[in-house]
């Protein structure tokens, strides 16, 4: 039976409230990671966020921890080899993977942050899902297929994000939605619900609030 992907419903008061709480203390950068050996204990749960450059992923963190420029989008090859953590107040960690896909960047820059990845996604238990930001506009890319196969192999739960929804008219919007669901349910790794969001408009934050306070 071939699962639906269906998109993620607003969440009752009662969930939404839990999510906002999550939220509501002060979320803090605590450190950016170069290497293995530099990661925070492992003494809470945490949930990463994966996207292609542009994506609009530090965007997104910072209308869900409702902090500006909290996570900073990086025009430098240094930040963006780092993987960025947050704390939440008595929640878990928000881990801010490098942004992959650029094609200006050094090849061994792109080899380094590949590999420092793959040891992450593969080494760090406390990981309880992975939410990989899909730009609404474009659908899923060879280069975001890259990344869920590594999901896949690693055994990391992962769920697509749809970021910029407002950018995308009524019309298109049922193509993009038809091609990101056949293109996800070729992985074992991927969770059946999608979740829509703008950041602009604040659309689907709550619901991604909400999913991140379940999993707490």
């Amino acid at each position: 039976m071939q699962i639906q992907f269906t998109l993620a419903e607003e969440p009752e008061a009662e969930t939404r409230e839990r999510g906002r709480k999550l939220f509501a203390g002060n979320t803090e950068f605590l450190k950016g990671v170069v290497a293995m050996d530099g990661l925070p204990p492992a003494d809470r749960l945490e949930v990463c966020f994966a996207g292609r450059s542009n994506v609009g992923k530090s965007t997104l963190i910072n209308a869900l921890t409702g902090r500006k420029g909290l996570a900073r989008a990086s025009n430098t090859p240094g930040r963006t080899q780092e993987i960025n953590y947050f704390t939440t107040l008595n929640g878990p960690f928000l881990v801010d993977l490098p942004g992959y896909g650029y094609a200006n960047a050094p090849i061994p820059v792109v080899e380094k942050w590949q590999r420092l990845l793959k040891s992450y996604l593969s080494g760090r238990q406390t990981l309880r899902r992975a939410f990989v930001l899909i730009d609404a506009r474009h659908g899923v890319k060879k280069v975001d297929e890259e990344i869920l196969a590594l999901l896949d192999r690693a055994a990391v739960t992962f769920q697509v994000v749809l970021t910029k929804a407002d950018k995308v008219k009524d019309k298109d919007r049922v193509a993009v939605l038809d091609q990101v669901r056949k293109a996800v349910a070729k992985h074992p790794a991927a969770f059946p619900e999608l979740i829509l969001t703008s950041s602009e408009k604040g659309d689907g934050i709550d619901i991604l609030r909400s999913t991140i306070a379940d999993l707490v």
